[in-house]
Parts: C-alpha cells; structure tokens; sequence
C-alpha cells in the first residue's frame, strides 16, 4: 500500500498544495499534521507509522515534512528500512537502502537542517535590529487607532455597547480595556 504524509507548520498554512501531489501519485491514505516539525508528537505521523508494513511504501513531497534534524531523519528511514517500508521523496525519488541512498539521504537532511537553522537565525537577527527602533512594539499592530477608540468611547456615553460595536465595528471587550486605560468604569 501507498500512504502519503503532508505537513505545515502552523494551522495558517495551507496543506493543499502537499494533498495534491500525494494524490497524483496515487497514494491510497493520506496522513496530515499542522505541527511544527520540530515537535516529536505528531499525533498522525505516528499513526502512519504504525499502521505501515512490510512492503508499503511512504511518500512524501519533501524530506523536511517529517524530519527536520538530519538525526530525526536518519533514525526514522533507517526504522522504516529495517521494518521493510519503503521511502518516496517526490523532490528527490525513492530513497534507497544501500550505501549510496543512504548517503544522498543524509546530505539532503543535513541540507533541510541547515535551511531551518539558517531560517531561525535570519528571524532573531530581524527581531533584535527591530528592537533597537525607538517605535518598536512586540506583537501585532493595533488594529484601531487612537482616534477611532476615543470616537468609540464618546459614544458610549449615550449608547451600549452593542450599539457602539455595530457602529464602529470595535468590540465590547477592546473598548472595556480602552475604559480601563483611561480611569474610566465600566457601566
């Protein structure tokens, strides 16, 4: 039997993209996870790894989809090889269990590893240039101005919050903490 493994990192990225190269390649089930690869649980890779048996062959569209140390990586193929699995990357072919495989394997995990760490590092470099900016705020934009909530909380004085929110589209809580803020109570 075929089994496919698609996964992204985080529950914002979309899977489609991965389902689709699996099911052109026929794959008969399709295993996915939205984890972050450098998570060991992975409630549906695990799965997949135990419903696989001798002579089934995993696909997937990229080795960094289920491993992202070259370790990680080595262990788990060398696991499915000794299990008689076999092992489809679509980006590089099937994954062989002989010398030559193997080495091809650990340089391309190796390769995968590199990237994410380079990835990592780029992050924290831009993270610490952007705190060195006096304007600088951790965590996302507001999304309304100063403006807008004062407007919001003048209207409150003759109106509730269910109406104000309907008006300004500003929910009841960002405006209970704008009250809070100011000195103001909450009525």
């Amino acid at each position: 039997m075929k089994y496919g493994y698609a996964r992204v990192s985080t529950l914002h990225q979309d899977l489609e993209a991965q389902l689709q190269a699996l099911e052109k390649e026929n794959c008969d089930k399709i295993y996915s996870d939205k984890f972050t690869g450098t998570k060991t649980d992975r409630p549906h890779f695990n799965e997949l790894l135990q419903d696989l048996k001798v002579g089934d062959t995993l696909v997937v569209t990229k080795l960094d989809r289920f491993a992202r140390t070259t370790a990680d990586g080595i262990n788990t193929i060398k696991k499915l090889f000794e299990r008689g699995i076999k092992v489809h990357v679509l980006n590089m072919g099937l994954v062989e269990d002989t010398p030559t495989g193997r080495l091809i394997l650990s340089v391309m995990l190796a390769f995968a590893e590199f990237e994410r760490d380079m990835i990592v590092e780029r992050t924290q470099e831009g993270k610490a240039i952007a705190k060195q900016k006096p304007d600088f705020r951790e965590g996302r934009p507001k999304k309304y101005g100063k403006k807008q909530i004062e407007h919001a909380l003048q209207l409150l004085q003759d109106h509730s919050y269910k109406q104000v929110e309907e008006t300004t589209g500003i929910s009841k809580s960002t405006l209970i903490r704008a009250k809070k803020l100011l000195g103001g109570t909450e009525k």
